[in-house]
């Protein structure tokens, strides 16, 4: 039961936290504790970030699809 509700929010997630993860070298995991804690400290900031992080990363990665489709 535990591990479907994992897998459900991994993939229904942005991957801002895999992206993070990849670029900096550390355990997803550790990047997801990090948005977590920060956010009940500094009163939802992280959230407003994790959030402006997703827009940026779908608006690149519709941005390289529609170059490949030009290309092709």
């Amino acid at each position: 039961m535990f591990q479907r509700i994992i897998t459900y929010f991994e993939q229904q997630s942005f991957g801002v936290s895999t992206y993070l993860a990849n670029r900096l070298n550390m355990s997803t995991a550790k990047v997801r504790l990090f948005f977590i804690y920060s956010s009940f400290l500094a009163v939802g900031f992280p959230i407003l970030f994790y959030f402006l992080a997703a827009v940026v990363l779908d608006i690149r990665t519709y941005m390289k699809r529609m170059r490949l489709r030009i290309w092709e």
